[in-house]
């Protein structure tokens, strides 16, 4: 702790220094002066009032001629309006008016004009003659207007222009009063707005007219007498060269660059550095070695002693300047590129730090600002120096900076090398696993901004390291990283216990990878439950979506049957029984999720009654969110094994009809019927018009059969005493359950393949556990490469309903033993659930609910329009 200055260190009381505190306030005094209650007298509003009799065209021009300045900017903000309502009125009476206020006009009104053109560039609202009679010449007038942002806004629209612009327009309107513009008689302003000029017309004009026009304008700039404009042109170097081709650019432009190269002003050997290196593919070997690669070692060796911002321009372009002179290199000045790239990533980085940023004077702090900007670009180019250094090198050469570059007391530095993170994992393919540690590093960062850009490509990194870059493994890498949970759950923390919802919800939805990455029990005693918290305790929407979803797939690929009934078991009881209001709605997104993600069968096994019956619920907004979802809801039905549900569907909706007393839930239930009626049901057997939706849904069944398959193959094993399965009776099974190989695509973002099994022991082990994962799975819907595919070996059948006098009564929905889920050898099928069924889904008397507590968030009952809420931003 550093003591306070003297100063600060105490009050001074005395009577001097109160008498200057007097004085002090007396000024403040004598500065107010009264508030007008008015802010426009009469006389001010009479001549601001305009007839409104006047069509647009006339109040254009009225006020442009007798209006105030702001009312002028209105109207030149209006000039596209105009152009587009009426071009042929506008041009002929307002853009006169306009061309003379903008002679006298402001900094304001200027660069409104300036957009304006632009826009009506853009929308293409005259031809393009047309324009250029009209507003090149107002353009051209005020490109050298004595404000300099109202200059380059000008120069902006003529460089938008000059794309468009037919080629003999070019030439005379443009082209040869360039001529003069770019004599050194003229302003420096001048100059500099013909090299910008100069560099957009290379592309206009072929290389003849280039070489005889264009070339000596431009060697004449690059030689002006102000370091300002041969910088300048300088930049433009790069576009000339890419229109006059190889040969002229070698012959004409590089004896310009390594002139300039060698430049007395610094910021002109910075321009012809920068543009050496973006034009190095122009070039062949001999013009990089012999020329290019002098001229840039020399550059390199200088940049320590030289301003600091030469620097930051170096560690940009480093990367790029190491790819393409890679191959061209000696071993010793391979050697020196690379410590001269080590030497940035650590520059600043010797100085003490821990002092107070009071006491620092502010050039030090201005040179620390620069420094965290070279090694934020040195973190940005680090994936090209793994190439240049060859990824079979990585430990011995870049390991050390890459862990300090993850260590960067710097948010920024750090922030960029999480970017960077998927990248170099891919450039180490199997020697990802040298980098485990500092994901670790990087997922308990102390910035958000870190993980947030770290978690972008989340489920990728993972996937890589987890196959340690290999496309088939016989084990999983990250059973070798016991970390790595307790750091993603930590992540998740952090996130939820700030501000920053996005990042939160954004965390959520990449943990969707987790079931190809980590076990199934794994995920359900550390994730699944925190999931679940979420969905019912958070107050963001997005998130608690987020979390639903996710949750969804963990029960997609959750390998127990008894953990996969338990969550159903809760979701049902604690969301779509729930008292609170908040969560039934969730309990909707819940099901919509689970229609998307899992099997028709699936859905109408375990979710179809408990959803419908939502149509009884107090709440207005249950009930109109539920009609929304109807329609889905019906999507699910196959004819005719799931007729008798069909019915109870139709009932529900009806009673809707007959009963409902809210008018904006009556008017949904009434636009739903007609969406229902419209529908077409899917049959039991495949439709050309459902062909590929019943492929899809026919693999996801295919798939929830196979856990419960090798649920059962693992039971056996264990039976057998530990002894291993056959190579003969596994084959025999895995190809009675074998799904299609090529039934779900690999190109989806969030897919991370990869073993899934609890710590199998052996091969064979790890081989059954690969049988139960989908090929990949997506964030927001499942998409199928049909194949070839074998007919279901059983439909999907459901428990029907039976109406009673108190409403509808539910007749072993949710039974465990019901066809899509039964096994090949269903006698051997042992569960703690099986002789206990899922809490019934009814919301009848048994589990009835008090209307007051049933029609709130809370405990107050209210109703909430469903379109008006908002999560915080």
């Amino acid at each position: 702790m550093h003591p306070p200055p003297p100063a600060a260190a105490a009050m001074d009381f005395s009577q001097n220094s109160l008498f200057g505190y007097m004085e002090d306030l007396q000024e403040l005094t004598i500065i107010e002066r009264p508030v007008r209650r008015c802010l426009k007298t009469p006389e001010e509003i009479e001549r601001l009032t305009v007839d409104e009799d006047l069509s647009d065209i006339e109040r254009a021009v009225y006020l442009l001629s007798a209006g105030q300045d702001i009312q002028g900017t209105s109207v030149i903000a209006n000039l596209p309006f105009l152009m587009r309502q009426n071009p042929a009125e506008t041009l002929r009476r307002v853009l006169p008016k306009v061309r003379e206020v903008l002679h006298v006009a402001g900094v304001e009104m200027q660069l409104t004009a300036a957009v304006s053109f632009l826009t009506i560039l853009q929308e293409e609202s005259v031809s393009i003659h047309a324009y250029a009679h009209s507003f090149l010449q107002v353009i051209l007038l005020h490109l050298e207007h004595r404000d300099a942002g109202v200059s380059n806004a000008w120069l902006e629209t003529l460089l938008s222009v000059i794309e468009v612009l037919p080629k003999e327009t070019l030439r005379h309107e443009i082209l040869n009063p360039l001529v003069s513009k770019a004599q050194l008689s003229q302003t420096v302003q001048s100059r500099l707005v013909s090299c910008k000029i100069l560099g957009k017309l290379t592309n206009k004009f072929d290389a003849h007219t280039i070489t005889r026009e264009i070339l000596p304008l431009v060697k004449s700039l690059c030689q002006d007498v102000e370091y300002e404009v041969r910088s300048c042109m300088c930049r433009q170097l790069e576009n000339i060269a890419q229109g006059i081709g190889t040969e002229l650019t070698k012959s004409m432009v590089l004896p310009e660059l390594i002139e300039l190269s060698r430049d007395e002003g610094s910021s002109v050997r910075l321009a012809a550095f920068e543009t050496l290196v973006n034009l190095l593919d122009i070039f062949d070997t001999d013009d990089r070695s012999q020329t290019i690669l002098p001229l840039v070692k020399s550059f390199c060796e200088k940049s320590f002693k030289a301003d600091e911002s030469i620097l930051i321009s170096l560690s940009f372009y480093l990367g790029k300047l190491c790819h393409g002179l890679y191959g061209i290199f000696t071993p010793d000045q391979h050697l020196r590129f690379l410590e001269f790239y080590k030497k940035l990533c650590t520059l600043g980085l010797q100085q003490e730090n821990g002092h107070n940023e009071n006491q620092i004077p502010p050039q030090i702090l201005e040179q620390e600002k620069k420094y965290i900007s070279v090694r934020k670009n040195c973190a940005y180019n680090f994936p090209a120096m793994i190439v240049f250094v060859d990824p079979k090198n990585f430990h011995m050469e870049l390991y050390p900076t890459f862990f300090c570059l993850c260590h960067d007391p710097e948010v920024p530095v750090r922030n960029t090398i999480a970017i960077c993170f998927y990248e170099v994992s891919k450039l180490l393919n199997s020697g990802v696993y040298l980098i485990h540690k500092e994901l670790i590093t990087l997922l308990q960062d102390e910035s958000l901004e870190v993980l947030d850009a770290l978690i972008d490509h989340l489920p990728e990194i993972l996937e890589l390291m987890s196959t340690g870059g290999e496309s088939s493994v016989q084990e999983n890498k990250l059973s070798s990283l016991p970390e790595l949970i307790p750091a993603l759950t930590a992540a998740e923390q952090r996130a939820a216990g700030s501000l920053k919802w996005r990042t939160h919800e954004k965390l959520l939805q990449k943990y969707a990878c987790l079931p190809h990455v980590i076990s199934s029990d794994q995920i359900y005693y550390r994730f699944l439950q925190r999931m679940f918290t979420i969905v019912m305790t958070n107050n963001v929407l997005p998130v608690q979506k987020a979390a639903s979803r996710t949750l969804c797939i963990f029960l997609r690929y959750n390998r127990k049957q008894e953990q996969r009934h338990e969550v159903i078991q809760k979701l049902i009881e604690q969301l779509g029984q729930g008292k609170s209001y908040w969560n039934r709605l969730r309990f909707l997104d819940t099901c919509e999720f689970i229609i998307e993600i899992f099997s028709k069968s699936f859905f109408c096994k375990y979710f179809f009654l408990p959803a419908i019956e939502l149509t009884h619920d107090p709440v207005a907004n249950v009930r109109m969110k539920l009609c929304y979802l109807l329609p889905k809801v019906k999507s699910t039905l196959k004819i005719p094994a799931d007729k008798h549900l069909l019915q109870q569907l139709e009932m529900c909706v009806r009673k809707l009809l007959c009963q409902e007393k809210d008018k904006d839930v009556l008017a949904i239930v009434k636009r739903t019927v007609l969406e229902l009626d419209r529908m077409e049901m899917s049959m039991d057997a495949f439709q050309k018009k459902f062909y590929e939706k019943d492929l899809l849904d026919q693999e996801k069944e295919r798939e929830e059969l196979l856990l419960l398959e090798m649920e059962q193959l693992e039971k056996e094993k264990q039976q057998n005493d530990g002894r291993p399965m056959s190579d003969k009776i596994f084959e025999k099974k895995r190809r009675d359950t074998k799904t299609p190989t090529q039934s779900l695509p690999k190109n989806i973002p969030i897919s991370v393949p990869g073993p899934s099994s609890v710590t199998p022991s052996t091969s064979k082990e790890i081989k059954k556990s690969k049988l139960i994962r989908s090929q990949s799975f997506n964030n927001q819907a499942f998409h199928a490469k049909y194949g070839n595919l074998e007919k279901c070996a059983s439909k999907s059948s459901t428990a029907g309903y039976s109406p009673s006098t108190s409403g509808l009564a539910k007749t072993s929905v949710l039974s465990l033993t019901d066809d899509s889920f039964r096994t090949r050898n269903a006698s051997s099928v042992t569960s703690s659930y099986s002789n206990s069924p899922l809490p019934s889904t009814s919301r009848g008397t048994g589990n009835s609910v008090d209307p007051k507590s049933s029609g709130s968030k809370d405990t107050q009952p209210r109703k909430a329009t469903l379109k008006s809420r908002k999560s915080n931003p």
